[in-house]
């Protein structure tokens, strides 16, 4: 599974995203139900927790009501995957006790586990926007996870599920970057600094909500259910530059050299003045170095995570290089409900269903089986055959994802 910048923006345009927001406003794009049901789904979701190995207190955290839940509440000390480390994992039957208290959960460094979370991913990242990372927040009705706070990055938040109101505040901090100079903040240094309230956005399925870094901003889940996936994207910056230079100045004597040694007179003083200027000249002088520009061009060019791009088969020769297509991000036979609430309907001898499109003639048989499908998130073509083998599975799959009710995962 692709995705673009285009795809991601639409309908805006690239071109009129980086003249009005990029780097300078918050944006808030609708779209339909369908527009993101591939990145991530209920079911998608309960298989990568099952996945349990995979997981630790810091991949997955659980929060409720603004307050981090400690690891040992909903972890086991386990053995991890590497090199027989120990860790805390988080165990299913713990994590059920705190989601029934309405605690939010949050699935860190998701971008590569799933075709879906990596499209989205991709976009940015093809678009030289930085390296893009993943978080997905599953959250309950009325319980906040967290308290009005500014990310370090740039946010890309998209609604996968439910609905969640952000509130979006006045306050930026100047281009924070990942440093406890702007780590160590307090909530109330938070609160004093986010300003008044900008405004407030509802979103909903197939919506998307950027950021730039700095702007402050929290969220409540309105639906009994919300999940979103937001992807930060980490821009290269000056202190990268800095590192550059740093290790190019290693091939500089005057830059191993011993500084003055200070006594405490004016000389010595004066002495120290004159070398930190002599050296901030030479900095200056190779900053316009054609090398250290090549190498800089070349880091901020290729500044993405490597994911992806395996093909075992192909490298032994032994079957033809993989194609991605639409389907290819996991069980074909696999739909997500976008249907928002239609149920079939009798109209005397007939059955009919109410679609964005007009409405939907449906036999006895598929009437029941679409009131079954519909009321679910999703549906595979074998769960539905077992439940209504009298319905015809392929066929009123067919008839419901041409109607835009269900699409494809």
């Amino acid at each position: 599974m692709t995705m673009t910048l285009a795809q991601l923006l639409a309908p805006m345009s690239v071109e009129q995203f980086f003249a009005e927001h990029h780097d300078k406003s918050p944006l808030h794009l609708k779209g339909d139900a369908g527009k993101f049901a591939a990145v991530l789904s209920w079911r998608q979701i309960n298989r990568l927790l099952d996945m349990t190995h995979a997981w630790s207190s810091h991949s997955l955290q659980m929060v409720l009501d603004g307050k981090p839940i400690p690891p040992e509440q909903y972890c086991i000390r386990a053995t991890g995957r590497d090199a027989n480390t120990q860790l805390m994992q988080p165990v299913s039957a713990r994590v059920r006790e705190w989601v029934a208290k309405g605690a939010s959960i949050v699935m860190n460094d998701v971008d590569s586990l799933t075709p879906g979370l990596a499209s989205v991913s991709s976009a940015i990242e093809g678009a030289g926007l930085g390296k893009a990372q993943a978080n997905v927040y599953i959250s309950w009705q009325s319980h906040k996870a967290f308290h009005a706070h500014y990310d370090t990055h740039e946010v890309w938040a998209v609604q996968v599920e439910g609905e969640k109101y952000w509130n979006i505040w006045e306050g930026r901090a100047e281009w924070p970057i990942s440093h406890p100079v702007f780590r160590s903040q307090t909530q109330e240094q938070h609160e004093q600094a986010k300003g008044k309230l900008r405004a407030k956005i509802l979103m909903k399925p197939g919506d998307l909500l950027y950021l730039p870094r700095g702007w402050y901003h929290d969220a409540l889940a309105e639906a009994p259910a919300s999940v979103h996936v937001a992807y930060g994207a980490h821009a290269p910056n000056g202190m990268d530059l800095m590192t550059i230079l740093a290790e190019r100045a290693l091939y500089e004597v005057s830059f191993r050299q011993a500084l003055p040694r200070q006594d405490g007179t004016s000389a010595a003083r004066f002495a120290l003045t004159q070398r930190a200027g002599q050296l901030g000249l030479r900095i200056a002088e190779l900053c316009k170095d054609p090398k250290v520009m090549e190498v800089l061009e070349r880091f901020v060019a290729d500044y993405r995570f490597q994911r992806g791009g395996n093909d075992l088969m192909a490298w032994r020769g032994l079957a033809p290089p993989s194609v991605d297509t639409e389907d290819s991000s996991g069980d074909a036979s696999t739909f997500r409900i976008v249907a928002g609430g239609a149920k079939p309907v009798r109209r005397g001898a007939e059955w009919v269903l109410k679609t964005p499109s007009g409405t939907l003639s449906l036999t006895p048989a598929e009437a029941e089986a679409a009131q079954w499908l519909l009321a679910r998130p999703d549906i595979t073509e074998a769960e539905l055959q077992k439940a209504h083998p009298q319905a015809g599975a392929p066929a009123l799959l067919a008839k419901l994802r041409d109607a835009a009710l269900l699409v494809a995962t």
